[in-house]
C-alpha cells in the first residue's frame, strides 16, 4: 500500500542536500541518532524510585518556648 523504492529515496535525498547542504548532513545523521538512542533507552528504563529515608527529626523553627 504504502512502499517507499529506491527513487523516491533519491529524490528525498537530493531535496535534503539542496535544503541544509552537504556539510551538515553529518550533523543531522548523528543528531538524529542520538535522538533515537536517548528515546530507547529513556522507553526501556524502569522508572526510577527514591530509596533514601526520610528523616524523623522534628521541626525546631515550630517550637515555642
Amino acid at each position: 500500500m504504502f512502499g517507499i523504492g529506491i527513487p523516491e529515496l533519491l529524490i528525498i535525498l537530493v531535496i535534503v542536500l539542496v535544503i541544509f547542504g552537504a556539510n551538515k548532513l553529518p550533523e543531522i545523521g548523528s543528531g538524529m541518532g542520538r535522538a533515537i538512542k536517548n528515546f530507547k533507552k529513556a522507553t526501556s528504563e524502569p522508572e526510577e524510585i527514591d530509596v533514601t529515608p526520610k528523616s524523623d527529626s522534628k521541626d525546631t523553627t515550630d517550637k515555642k518556648d
